[in-house]
């Protein structure tokens, strides 16, 4: 049966996974990122982990998910803001030549919606926006069921919209993005405290950690207002480890959208978790690499 190497690199941990043709998991593997998380040395981690995930050579492509944009034809890692030297890496030759297999990358973001749009919550859908609310804030755009990529490939940094001109400064240079008020560093920045801890502190009925959930949901709810005007999706999907904490924040965002989206952009609009959790980039990036070969 054929098989395709899927793998989500992050910046503390990589996830590999050997795929068939129908999305099933032959086997997985999670090592961690080098730091600094370098090109080099994370080409090398990248390497071995290869070869231990897959001893007996029986994949016969790769697809990496990256945080930042590629090239439109997916060989070129074009920047990543959280990585430090990762300018215009050309990852999918290295890999090709440390392989010998065909190799294509994405951004991660986008591999985590071509797995929930393949097997996951996005397949009921023809056009939706993935949020990944996690270390940073990535998305996705589906639109007439086709990924959307934009000029040179870099569409859809939907956590680098603009939510507070004034505000944290941005890695992006967009100062007070969505991300820096959404993602995990924006939470241990404002709060001292990790998502998972505030989660508990807010099931135990703690004022503070609640009324931080509510703010962060009205966050939350204004910069999806603005990618709800621009695109008006059936459905957005939330993803990333913040998304396991959406019961304390989603009822809030929500109300936040009704108030501030007019009734013709939303008709019907879903707001559900992402379906795949830490395995849809893996996914989405193994079903990237079976477009490199015959099948």
């Amino acid at each position: 049966m054929t098989e395709v190497i899927g793998i989500d690199l992050g910046g503390t941990a990589i996830k590999l996974g050997r795929f068939t043709v129908d999305g099933t998991c032959i086997k997985s593997l999670t090592v961690e990122t080098p730091q600094p998380a370098m090109p080099e040395p994370v080409l090398d981690v990248l390497v071995a982990a290869i070869a231990q995930l897959d001893p007996d050579n029986k994949s016969i492509a790769i697809g990496v998910g990256m945080p930042g944009p590629s090239d439109p034809e997916g060989r070129i890692a074009l920047v990543s803001i959280n990585l430090p030297g990762w300018r215009d890496v050309p990852l999918a030759a290295w890999l090709e030549a440390k392989t010998g297999k065909p190799t294509i990358l994405a951004n991660d973001a986008n591999c985590a919606g071509l797995g929930e749009a393949w097997l996951g919550a996005g397949n009921r859908f023809k056009n939706f926006i993935l949020l990944t609310l996690g270390t940073g804030v990535g998305g996705a755009i589906f639109i007439d069921g086709k990924l959307f990529i934009g000029h040179y490939g870099a569409a859809g940094e939907l956590g680098l919209i603009n939510l507070y001109p004034d505000g944290h400064e941005c890695n992006s240079g967009n100062n007070g993005s969505l991300e820096q008020s959404t993602s995990i560093r924006a939470i241990r920045r404002l709060t001292g405290k990790e998502p998972a801890e505030l989660a508990v502190l807010a099931e135990k009925g703690d004022v503070t950690a609640l009324e931080f959930w509510q703010e962060y949901g009205r966050n939350l709810g204004i910069g999806l207002s603005s990618l709800i005007y621009v695109l008006t999706p059936e459905a957005i999907l939330l993803g990333g480890g913040i998304s396991a904490s959406a019961k304390f924040f989603l009822p809030t965002a929500k109300a936040e959208i009704e108030r501030r989206v007019f009734i013709t952009s939303r008709v019907g609009l879903q707001i559900l978790p992402a379906e795949l959790g830490n395995a849809a980039g893996m996914l989405g990036a193994a079903k990237l690499a079976f477009t490199k070969v015959k099948i």
